[in-house]
């Protein structure tokens, strides 16, 4: 793991590209679980918050068990009694400066991307994490479609008997869609919270992977489809983050509703980088 992207004492921008065939990437539950969208322009959303969730559930998998791997966010845990576990192993004169190292030191969401850890009587403040990730938006307008179907909702055997087994129901897809994201990793930010370059290694693992632990029938066909990363070789960056970004270009080149990813074409201009920029191309 000597490859720069693996170094969290550099700075990192990154591209990605996830696409969706007869499926909900990420539904609105204030829009009844239809997909997200952008009211003006018709183009589909994913959030920040539904990636990182499948990074965390696939760190958790893929490093179970492993010492500085728990995730703090977790489904069914209060999050009030993650952070008693840092007074509980540090005994009750921890300070809060202490219990918050103690949660980045565990906790590896935390050390990755921070947390507001300040409910409860025993908390541990606020820690800003270096990885920052954006909405996916897609490549044009998608459009969703509302299926009905059937579904079986008895379970007692004289509701079955007088007919009653099943009822109609719904479901969200976007038949295709091509999202394209972007993060930032902060390395002085990363030395704060104690990122490793295990764990940088966890999270291209874990991103390249995410959608194939994450399938579920409302999700249809998801894929990693891009990971494009532009490594400095300094902390800070040694051009713009915007213009290496704008390097992964996305254009459609079909006609008509798209259906699959053949009708896009991914163009990466990796001449001339900048002086001490490097690009790892992960995935595509």
């Amino acid at each position: 793991m000597t490859a720069p992207h693996f170094d969290p004492a550099r700075k990192h921008d990154f591209v990605f590209l996830i696409d969706v065939r007869d499926g909900n990437p990420n539904g609105d539950p204030d829009a009844g679980g239809a997909p997200r969208t952008d009211p003006v322009t018709g183009e589909g959303l994913i959030t920040d918050v539904a990636v990182k969730r499948k990074i965390r559930d696939t760190v958790s998998l893929l490093e179970h068990g492993r010492a500085g791997y728990d995730i703090y966010v977790e489904a069914g845990v209060a999050l009030n009694a993650q952070h008693e576990r840092a007074y509980t192993a540090l005994g009750d004169k921890t300070t809060q400066q202490q219990a918050q190292a103690w949660m980045c030191e565990t906790f590896y969401d935390v050390r990755m991307f921070g947390a507001v850890m300040t409910t409860g009587t025993k908390h541990a403040g606020r820690v800003r994490g270096p990885l920052q990730l954006t909405f996916a938006r897609s490549i044009g307008e998608i459009l969703p479609i509302e299926v009905g179907i059937t579904r079986v909702t008895q379970t007692r055997q004289a509701d079955v008997d007088q007919g009653q087994s099943t009822e109609m129901g719904n479901k969200h897809i976007v038949p295709y869609g091509l999202y394209r994201g972007e993060g930032h990793f902060s390395a002085p930010l990363a030395a704060r919270t104690g990122v490793t370059t295990d764990d940088l290694a966890a999270l291209w693992r874990a991103f390249t992977l995410m959608l194939d632990h994450d399938r579920a029938s409302t999700r249809g066909s998801m894929s990693l489809r891009g990971l494009y990363v532009f490594t400095h070789d300094d902390a800070y960056g040694r051009a713009p983050a915007r213009g290496l970004l704008d390097r992964v270009h996305v254009k459609r080149t079909g006609t008509g509703p798209a259906r699959s990813f053949d009708e896009f074409a991914v163009d990466v201009d990796d001449a001339s980088l900048p002086d001490g920029v490097t690009l790892e191309r992960l995935v595509g």
